[in-house]
């Protein structure tokens, strides 16, 4: 037998299959996923790599050909439904196939099993008795302290005795030793969710949450595993309807999985499913331990659990009958991968979909133009909740003209609408959220006099001011101490612009100082369970107002929030990409729902210094539908995705003239393999930022209505850099319809 491997070396050269002979005596023991250690290049040394297919004859002189020395030691395989899904996501965002396999390889060398140890008393009482007497002559005064413990209880938790009794190991072995006592050891899994066992609560689903309900389970129940865009209002009882899915599938012995846009939505989301599912749900993110990782892992392969909760990673997770993925909040820019492959969480769910077999809900209550626009095509099935779960109204939204606010003489960030409204909650022991897209104080220093902005050395952007005399670069993470006097000209007058998070935090303290205010942010976030403990504060009521970025608009569910400000709202709408006012409108919808959760009604204020753009015009409506028509058109009229496809070609050296000939010359070959006259090329061109880390960057960008005309460029741009030594210094990356700009 021969075994087709791929050589763990992210190389565009080694981006193919080699042929190895599998030892007789491993023939039982592979398949493919595994991970294996092979002799490689001419000094045979032994590489890891990963068998993704077998043969019974091999291509080349079987004298030639090299055997498998050995599984690659502690190593964990990966599911042949992944390896296919590897090979898809490869082709479809490009890369090479270890960089695909790697990706979808969420848990990569075993972990140490955690153990959890019991001492049991194999003496009789009677006997014990006697051997305490003599520890206690003997003055051996923690053998005899044991002891006594074991005469109590014939069973104690090792880790009590070590901590509690102030006992060593030594102690413990040296009564084994005697056969008084034995230590019993048993394998747990680590578990970072504390369920207490499902209960679930009567819930009374309105027509709307029952109508979709239904239609998904007729369809699973005639085995027809489709994709359906679930577009409710915010309030309007999206996750109830998601669990009524999921214990469709899980009854009938099948497993499912729950993607949410980042880590701040856990704790919320969790804690709901675990009401209804119990210890069968678990998490998977980037803020587990190793060992945590690994256990997750193995309890989805050994069927310990039912669903899986997390972000774009959790999208691997190895079950074995998978049934359902639902992608939560789909419209996120955090679901596309900025990683290569930089695939789409939503694309990669809907072929690992239909590879296993399963069905795909995506649910927003500000879908993605391009899944709102696959309904109107009939690729995805529209399911609609246009009211809220409880029947409350959605909140009043009021938009204020921070201009006027300004000729008024009022410079601050909070206008005077808002302050009232705030004061108001306030007396009424009423919640309040401010949302404001930016984290930390970082604002950038320039100069009154001549305009000069303080620049990293190292990238083409501006060095933030962060509070105690620093100034970060939040691209390479260089730092230097805030100067007085501009470099360029001399003035004094050289001091911080800055409107974040930490900056409002201080003036709502300083103007409401009888509330109690948190902040969260990226800043304030770092540690392990910070964001529960931000989290589960607030909603305790421990505090009156939240103050944050845009991980406190999305998914979280507070009652007795009736007020919600968004401050700078249109701060989203200058940045250089084409779905900048996709993205506002999105978080405007999200902030506003928010608010009147509970009994009360809730109203939200939208402060903006562009009131008259039709994204805030419709935020403030809450009119989805409105929005998509009007955006549609401009991605028609410019040919951006959805309305076309877009390619971006991604090119970085550390020579600028190199990068200049390599990017010409690539252009030149994309136009001459793209004949096709709808084929349309803009670029190269240097990026917003044109430098990170020393590297300088280029971006070319292709368009066309066919995705796999794109495909078919790449494949060829691919083949073409690996023949050419002259790219070899150049690294490329491709980007399919991208969600950020370069």
């Amino acid at each position: 037998m021969y075994a087709k491997i791929i050589i763990d070396i992210t190389h565009e050269k080694l981006d193919r299959t080699f042929e190895y002979e599998v030892p007789k005596d491993m023939e039982d023991g592979l398949a493919i996923g595994s991970s294996v250690l092979v002799p490689f290049g001419n000094q045979d040394r032994l590489r890891q790599g990963f068998v993704v297919g077998f043969a019974k004859e091999c291509s080349f002189d079987p004298e030639k050909i090299k055997a498998i020395h050995s599984k690659a030691p502690k190593s964990v395989s990966i599911e042949e439904n992944l390896v296919s899904l590897a090979a898809w996501m490869k082709e479809h965002y490009g890369g090479t196939m270890i960089q695909a396999l790697k990706t979808v390889w969420p848990v990569k060398k075993e972990e140490r099993p955690k153990e959890k140890r019991m001492i049991h008393r194999t003496v009789s009482v009677e006997e014990g008795r006697k051997w305490l007497s003599f520890f206690q002559r003997k003055n051996q005064k923690a053998r005899a302290r044991l002891l006594e413990v074991l005469l109590k209880s014939e069973d104690v938790d090792y880790g009590w005795i070590t901590r509690k009794l102030g006992v060593t190991a030594q102690v413990v072995r040296a009564l084994e030793e005697k056969k008084i006592l034995t230590v019993e050891r048993e394998t747990v899994f680590r578990n970072p969710v504390r369920a207490s066992g499902a209960g679930r609560a009567r819930i009374t689903y309105t027509e709307e949450q029952q109508e979709a309900i239904r239609i998904f389970q007729e369809d699973y129940e005639r085995a027809r595993f489709d994709t359906y865009l679930l577009y409710g209002v915010t309030g309007s009882g999206k996750t109830e309807v998601y669990m009524e899915m999921i214990r469709t599938v899980v009854s009938v012995g099948r497993q499912a999985i729950v993607l949410i846009p980042e880590i701040a939505l856990t704790y919320q989301t969790v804690m709901r499913f675990v009401q209804v599912f119990g210890n069968r749900v678990s998490i998977m993110n980037s803020r587990l331990s190793a060992g945590e990782r690994y256990d997750q892992m193995m309890r989805a392969r050994s069927g310990e659990i039912d669903v899986m909760i997390g972000p774009r990673s959790a999208l691997f997770t190895p079950f074995e009958h998978l049934g359902l993925i639902v992608m939560d909040e789909e419209h996120e820019a955090t679901y596309k991968s900025e990683q290569v492959p930089r695939y789409h969480a939503r694309e990669t769910a809907i072929e690992r979909a239909r590879i296993e077999g399963a069905s795909v809900v995506l649910g927003s209550a500000t879908p993605s133009l391009e899944a709102f626009a696959g309904c109107k095509k009939g690729t995805y099935r529209l399911l609609r909740l246009t009211k809220r779960a409880k029947e409350q109204q959605m909140a009043q939204v009021s938009v204020v003209d921070m201009r006027d606010e300004l000729k008024n003489g009022n410079r601050s960030i909070i206008s005077d609408a808002l302050r009232g409204k705030i004061y108001d909650r306030l007396e009424k022991k009423e919640q309040i959220m401010l949302f404001l897209n930016r984290r930390g104080f970082a604002g950038f220093l320039s100069c009154r006099s001549c305009g000069y902005v303080v620049k990293c050395p190292h990238c083409d952007v501006s060095l933030s001011w962060h509070k105690g005399g620093r100034m970060v670069c939040h691209y390479c993470g260089y730092e230097e101490k805030v100067i007085s006097v501009c470099p360029s000209c001399g003035s004094p007058h050289i001091g911080a612009f800055k409107a974040g998070t930490q900056q409002v935090e201080e003036l709502i303290k300083k103007e409401f100082p009888q509330a109690g205010v948190l902040r969260m942010d990226l800043d304030t976030t770092r540690e392990k369970e910070s964001y529960e403990k931000i989290l589960s504060a607030f909603a305790d009521q421990e505090a009156d107002i939240l103050v944050g970025t845009q991980m406190i608009v999305k998914g979280h569910d507070f009652p007795n929030v009736t007020l919600v400000g968004v401050l700078a709202a249109d701060l989203s709408l200058y940045m250089s990409d084409f779905r900048a006012a996709e993205r506002t409108f999105a978080l405007l919808c999200q902030a506003a729902g928010r608010a009147g959760r509970g009994s009360v009604p809730g109203e939200a204020v939208i402060q903006s210094y562009h009131p008259e753009h039709y994204s805030i015009q419709t935020a403030a409506r809450q009119d989805y539908e409105a929005f998509f028509e009007q955006e549609m058109k401009f991605r028609s009229l410019m040919g951006y995705p959805p309305s076309a496809h877009l390619m971006a070609i991604l090119m970085i050296s550390e020579d600028e003239a190199l990068l200049e000939k390599g990017a010409y010359y690539l252009k030149i070959f994309a136009k001459a393999v793209g004949s096709d006259p709808k084929l349309e090329l803009i670029g190269p061109a240097s990026p917003a930022v044109a430098k990170i880390r020393d590297l300088y960057r280029k971006a070319l960008y292709l368009k066309h209505e066919d995705y796999q005309v794109l495909i078919a460029v790449k494949n060829k741009i691919e083949q073409y850099i690996e023949i050419n030594e002259g790219f070899s210094r150049i690294r490329i990356q491709f980007d399919f319809d991208p969600v950020q700009a370069f």
